[in-house]
């Protein structure tokens, strides 16, 4: 027997909704929990709120979670929730909805975690990646979000769960899809890992692809493109792709993962790229007219008062040159390689100088 079928929506979670509502016909948002199958996107920031929520919730209803956090927390997550959606969504969760709303067995959903009679954790079969092409980016009408063109990452950096829930390869959503959900929008911004590496294996760029993408969008739309909400490498900036992205793009801005300015941190992380390369890839940027907008995390496991130094000197001469920044905290997320470590203090110099750049709009985001 049928019973309602609602979103728990909150403003973090909007992307997640706007994939998953399409394939879901007939669900709700809402904004507490009801009676009936409750649905539940989140992250680790936001882990303890939706944690106690549930807990204190008085509604009838299975809860069901996925998002980044029960992803990597299964077992955590079940003390508070009925079942767990590992990974993608889009295939495992109307067909957990259905099996639960038919009375089926839930043994055989691929994908999920769940606590037997015996209470014992179980984990069924993996499931394999989606065809992005196959389910759409968001139900107009309904949630107008931006359009995710990648998904996965080929780099392990050991701070990032972007491998560990969508997987090491990368996988993009075809032109023709991109090209029909952008009528939905005036101002059309993207979503992926690093928006450069459209249509390749996310190691080598193809400025090709990208060419093909941004001109097949009509030109009476404003296309945002290698900016917030994406991010791009630095060693996939060059002088070709940047004149693909000045003559169809909008946007004034490229947003670049950089997070240290120490090699030896770098290193650590495991990021694939020189410091060298983070000031290549701004210095080509302002060449083209475009602002850098430059991610370091402060605070990342080994970081010594030296390698904050190292990541001073980088800042000075970004933002002296015309760069801002944007700064993080390190905040260890599970599923990572980093998840059982602490941030390292920060040291008076990354203090004094942030609050100087934040002060001067050259620096916005966390750095404590």
């Amino acid at each position: 027997m049928e019973c309602p079928v609602n979103f728990r929506f909150f403003k973090k979670n909007t992307h997640s909704i706007a994939a998953l509502i399409p394939l879901l016909q007939g669900a709700g948002i809402v904004h507490k929990p009801a009676d009936g199958i409750m649905l539940y996107s989140f992250a680790t920031m936001q882990a303890s709120f939706v944690f106690k929520e549930v807990a204190q919730s008085g509604s009838d209803s299975l809860f069901i979670a996925g998002g980044p956090h029960p992803s990597a927390r299964p077992e955590e997550t079940l003390r508070f929730f009925d079942y767990v959606v590992i990974g993608e969504g889009e295939e495992t969760l109307p067909e957990l909805v259905d099996v639960l709303q038919n009375s089926g067995d839930v043994s055989s959903v691929k994908g999920i975690a769940y606590r037997d009679a015996g209470r014992d954790v179980v984990f069924t079969e993996k499931r394999d990646n989606v065809n992005l092409d196959s389910y759409p980016p968001f139900s107009p009408g309904v949630i107008n979000s931006n359009i995710e063109i990648s998904r996965g990452c080929p780099f392990g950096c050991s701070y990032c769960q972007t491998p560990q829930l969508f997987g090491h390869s990368m996988r993009h959503r075809g032109i023709e899809q991109v090209v029909k959900y952008s009528a939905f929008h005036r101002d059309i911004r993207f979503t992926s890992p690093n928006a450069f590496a459209y249509g390749s294996d996310g190691k080598v760029p193809r400025v090709d692809k990208v060419g093909s993408l941004l001109r097949a969008i009509p030109r009476d739309r404003n296309i945002f493109f290698g900016t917030f909400p994406s991010e791009v490498r630095p060693e996939f900036i060059s002088d070709e792709i940047l004149d693909v992205v000045s003559k169809y793009c909008a946007n004034t801005t490229i947003s670049m993962g950089g997070q240290s300015g120490s090699q030896k941190i770098l290193d650590r992380i495991r990021r694939g790229h020189t410091v060298e390369d983070i000031i290549t890839g701004a210095e080509k940027c302002l060449d083209r007219g475009f602002t850098p907008v430059v991610d370091f995390i402060f605070g990342l496991p080994g970081e010594t008062q030296e390698d904050q130094h190292e990541s001073v000197k980088v800042i000075k001469w970004l933002t002296g040159n015309g760069a801002r920044i944007h700064s993080h905290h390190f905040m260890p997320l599970p599923g990572t390689a980093f998840e059982n470590m602490e941030p390292e203090p920060l040291g008076r110099e990354v203090k004094k100088l942030m609050g100087k750049l934040a002060l001067h709009g050259k620096a916005t985001g966390k750095w404590y």
